[in-house]
């Protein structure tokens, strides 16, 4: 670093201009990095008084949340030298500088901190081998490269998809190859400035502890991005995927499947799918018309592009995001909507109603109704009956619907809650395979589905269904992701089990709020965005620890779980680990949660109406539309209450 560039930002450290984190990892960062990128931004940033971008940038370093490393590829303000050859309107040429971003440096620190675990961790014969895929987003090629340079100079092989791919198949790759790890370059459903880097273990989930500690201490022990590579017989070697394993992948989707004959009775059900301009188009339709479905694509969404030109958000999740998708099923006739994010994990619906608009459905909703389909499916054909029930399972996260808790339980079947995340949902499948004796376990890649359902019911868990409130779903374990494209099977299918009822998928939902009761669910996120919001965000998770409410919205508060301070185990016994998150349980049988998100500068508030406590929950169809009413009022005043309290609670920070 030149002297006039130190003594900027000492003289900024002082003024309180730039906090002393920013300036410490600037400070690394240009002590340890060749690259003039680098020290040119920071140097043109500085010069232009832009300490809050700095700050930004740099009041931390990534760290593996939720999600892995999420982070911003372009600045907020992106300098000349990193526009560099670019156009105003296209992709910068370099990414965004700072330890707070992903970009070169963080990408080279944490492929370098993974494989040196991998060495240290492996056994057997052979070298490491590391899977790679990524989405369309913007520095995927690029960071793919770096990972593909910085596995193979260390030692470790590389198993890399040469083009976009989505995350759950790169997790079934990880299974199916044997690879020691996984890695996907993708932010999910971020805004196009964002990339991320998620790392999956030998079983092809998302990496837990306690190899999550040990593969964040190592890359925090690197600084930089030299290293001294292997000698050149010592290092790995590069074996590019191409579409050779899309269709081993798409016969493990197919069964999910579970009664083939009901869908081609109902072949003329028409569906619109759009990837929202992701990886979802690669397998997605070609899976829906496999099966004999009727399935068109959105074709101005078709194209992979990192800019998702034709929507405000790439997230499924949002109604404008599907809005191309809705007005093309409007114009023909189309019985459901089905989007997928850029990385293909979460999937989201619109079904007609009983009028014929056209309806978003929640995460939640979409969950109950796959979990509701598979339970009945697999016990009317046989394969669930009284006498094994006590061997299937549901797992959901904490934060996920309890009306899926009450239709497990209608069945008789098993249910799990972990903390947000699907690496725990994976994680609890692991523990699912590991019970089943290792002489008939064997390898999964030689039995059918099956075999290894047979062997879960008899030695440990099957597992159903499992999900998540934010639109993530799976269906079998040949994976251990939530998986877009297998969700875009299941629902199709429930689709079509309504329609062979005279149904739309929202009446089938009616049909089990009579059952089982409203259950109602939505979210407030407050976003808080920088070094001055992460701060805000980390206090008022405090603040809600220390002072959880004793009332909410006139309603006595009957229960707190305060899981950043007290000790829990679930279902099983399995202890849970801790995380800033608070559930509230009221009398009335509303609740909410609370808890700072992994992987976005928010914090999330989980609103819920449920049953009360008291009383039968079933509704009569002749009531249906009254409770249904009441009970959202019930729930947007609790929300109302919500907001206002945490506003309160900020202003008081």
């Amino acid at each position: 670093m030149n002297s006039d560039l130190s003594n900027s930002l000492e003289f900024a450290r002082d003024e309180g201009d730039l906090t002393p984190d920013s300036f410490q990892n600037i400070s690394d960062l240009l002590s340890n990095s060749t690259d003039p990128v680098n020290e040119a931004s920071v140097a043109e940033l500085a010069e232009n008084g832009e300490w809050k971008e700095l700050n930004n940038r740099f009041f931390k370093t990534l760290a593996f949340g939720t999600g892995g490393l999420r982070g911003r590829s372009m600045g907020e303000i992106v300098t000349s030298v990193e526009r560099g050859s670019a156009g105003p309107d296209d992709r910068p040429e370099f990414p965004c500088v700072g330890t707070n971003a992903l970009n070169s440096y963080n990408i080279a620190r944490a492929t370098l901190g993974l494989v040196r675990f991998l060495l240290k961790n492996h056994e057997g014969e052979g070298k490491p081998s590391i899977a790679l895929a990524r989405d369309t987003r913007h520095f995927g090629s690029e960071f793919a490269d770096i990972v593909g340079r910085v596995a193979t100079e260390n030692g470790c092989d590389l198993h890399l998809f040469v083009e976009p791919r989505s995350t759950p198949q790169l997790s079934f790759a990880v299974r199916h190859l044997g690879a020691d790890a996984g890695i996907v370059l993708t932010a999910s459903h971020n805004p196009p400035h964002d990339n991320g880097y998620k790392v999956y273990g030998a079983d092809g989930a998302q990496i837990v502890e306690p190899a999550a500690s040990q593969i964040v201490a190592e890359v925090n022990a690197i600084f930089g991005e030299s290293y001294d590579a292997v000698p050149e017989d010592q290092r790995g070697t590069v074996h590019e995927i191409r579409d050779e394993l899309d269709e081993v992948y798409m016969e493990r989707l197919e069964s999910l499947l579970l009664d083939p004959e009901l869908v081609k009775a109902q072949s003329d059900l028409k569906i619109v799918f759009t990837n929202i301009h992701g990886t979802g188009g690669r397998i997605s339709p070609q899976m829906l018309r496999r099966l004999g479905f009727h399935c068109d694509t959105v074709a101005a969404q078709d194209v992979e592009d990192g800019w998702f030109p034709t929507v405000k958000s790439p997230n499924p999740e949002n109604a404008e995001a599907l809005q191309m998708a809705m007005g093309q099923a409007e114009e023909s006739n189309a019985d459901i909507v089905i989007g997928t994010d850029p990385d293909c994990d979460r999937m989201a619906v619109a079904v007609r109603d009983s009028s014929g608009k056209m309806t978003l459905l929640t995460g939640n909703q979409i969950g109950a109704l796959m979990e509701f389909y598979r339970l009945k499916a697999f016990f009317d054909q046989g394969v669930l009956t009284d006498e094994n029930r006590d061997h299937a399972m549901i797992v959901k996260t904490f934060v996920t619907t309890e009306m899926q808790t009450a239709i497990a339980q209608k069945f008789g079947v098993n249910i799990v809650n972990t903390l947000t995340g699907f690496k725990y949902i994976g994680e609890k499948l692991g523990k699912y395979e590991a019970q089943i004796p290792a002489d008939e376990r064997g390898d999964y890649r030689e039995k059918t589905d099956a075999e290894t359902r047979d062997l879960r019911l008899k030695y440990s868990q099957f597992f159903v269904f499992g999900g998540e409130e934010s639109y993530g779903y799976l269906g079998a374990d040949f994976l251990r992701d939530k998986d877009g494209n297998g969700a875009v099977v299941m629902f199709a299918e429930v689709a079509a089990y309504a329609k062979s009822l005279g149904l739309t998928p929202v009446e089938l939902l009616d049909q089990l709020f009579c059952e089982h009761g409203i259950y109602l669910e939505g979210q407030h996120a407050e976003v808080l965005a920088g070094a001055d919001g992460a701060a805000q965000i980390q206090a008022l998770a405090k603040e809600y620890s220390a002072n959880p409410p004793a009332e909410a919205d006139g309603s006595e508060v009957v229960k707190v779980r305060d899981f950043a301070n007290d000790d829990f185990t679930d279902e099983e016994g399995d202890p849970i680990p801790k995380e800033k998150m608070l559930i509230v349980d009221l009398a009335d049988g509303r609740a909410f949660a609370m808890r700072p998100s992994g992987t976005e500068p928010k914090i999330k508030f989980y609103i819920y109406f449920r049953p009360s406590p008291d009383g039968d929950p079933s509704i009569s169809p002749e009531d249906l539309a009254a409770e249904k009413a009441a009970a959202q009022e019930k729930f947007e005043s609790l929300k109302e209450w919500i907001v206002a309290d945490m506003k309160s609670r900020l202003e008081k920070l």
